[in-house]
């Protein structure tokens, strides 16, 4: 009988990168097509100039400058560049959602090696760039529909000021905030996608969500102007974050214990950020520094192997 020597993995199926990053916009289809209805052409714009730029980009990166001749597109760069634009407010520039296209894909991703080798969510890395870059459009929101400047629930509750929004509305998505963010309904039901496609894992969301309701509903008992764990839950960008950004396979831990530690990370940095920060949203900058503790997260969580002996000093 011949014996033919192959390398790991030796299971396998049938899929690929490009059919997981497919899913994953299909995921996604429903709260863009929303985005578009609620603020019109110009979030039309901002979701076709960020996704097919940074698949574009990512193309010339991978084909031309790391000279990979036999590279094809694997629909990774588009995912990217549609969560960035999720990420924006209408009031961005065509100009600025370039820019930030460049950061996410250039610097935040092919500087490290590409896809599976970055340490940090490139979409977010992004966001934070132009956040930083631009505050001035990053944070002029409009509401849904009659595009009157609006602030977000956050930002009132950050304030002090009264709260004009209820829950079905924060619900359903007829809230200023950025493209992706306005409608937790449609988030939800994208993600369920994601699930029956088993392309993701629910611990991540569930422990990130069940932290933010906990650390929302312990700070609201004793001071009710904190907010409610339910408006904590659909006043932001957390679904959009913890269905979506922080489940990204690259960048989040691999074990089931390393799912639980990071998503309470990002759920306790999240709220620590809104009720004591100067920001009144936290999401980006909890997953991005969950993103830097992976390596040790992973470390400390690392399953035993079958079979092994614990070792004694």
């Amino acid at each position: 009988m011949k014996l033919t020597m192959k390398a790991a993995p030796h299971l396998r199926n049938g899929d690929t990168v490009r059919k997981v990053m497919l899913d994953v916009l299909i995921a996604l289809t429903p709260v863009a097509v929303w985005a578009v209805v609620a603020f019109g052409l110009k979030a039309l714009a901002l979701i076709v100039i960020c996704t097919v730029g940074a698949e574009a980009l990512d193309f010339v990166i991978m084909r031309f400058l790391r000279n990979r001749k036999s590279f094809r597109p694997d629909l990774s760069g588009a995912v990217t560049g549609l969560l960035l634009a999720l990420n924006l407010s209408v009031a961005v520039e065509l100009w600025q959602a370039l820019v930030g296209v460049v950061v996410a894909v250039a610097i935040a991703k092919a500087v490290f090696g590409g896809l599976g080798k970055n340490f940090f969510n490139p979409a977010l890395i992004g966001r934070v760039f132009l956040l930083i870059s631009f505050p001035v459009q990053m944070t002029t929101w409009f509401r849904p529909f009659d595009m009157q400047t609006s602030a977000t629930p956050l930002a009132l509750l950050k304030e002090g000021a009264p709260r004009v929004f209820s829950l079905q509305e924060m619900l359903l998505g007829t809230i200023p905030g950025s493209l992706g963010e306005v409608s937790a309904l449609l988030l939800v039901l994208g993600f369920g996608w994601l699930l029956i496609r088993g392309r993701v894992s629910p611990i991540i969301p569930v422990t990130y969500i069940g932290t933010v309701a906990i650390f929302a509903a312990i700070f609201n008992g004793f001071n009710p102007s904190f907010g409610s764990p339910i408006y904590h839950i659909l006043g932001g960008g957390l679904m959009l974050g913890a269905l979506f950004m922080a489940t990204d396979m690259v960048t989040s831990p691999m074990s089931l214990k390393g799912h639980i530690i990071f998503g309470i990370g990002c759920g306790a940095i999240t709220m620590i950020i809104r009720l004591f920060g100067g920001y009144p949203e936290g999401v980006s900058f909890a997953i991005l520094v969950m993103n830097a503790f992976v390596p040790l997260i992973d470390m400390f969580a690392k399953p035993k192997i079958f079979g092994k002996v614990k070792s004694h000093a």
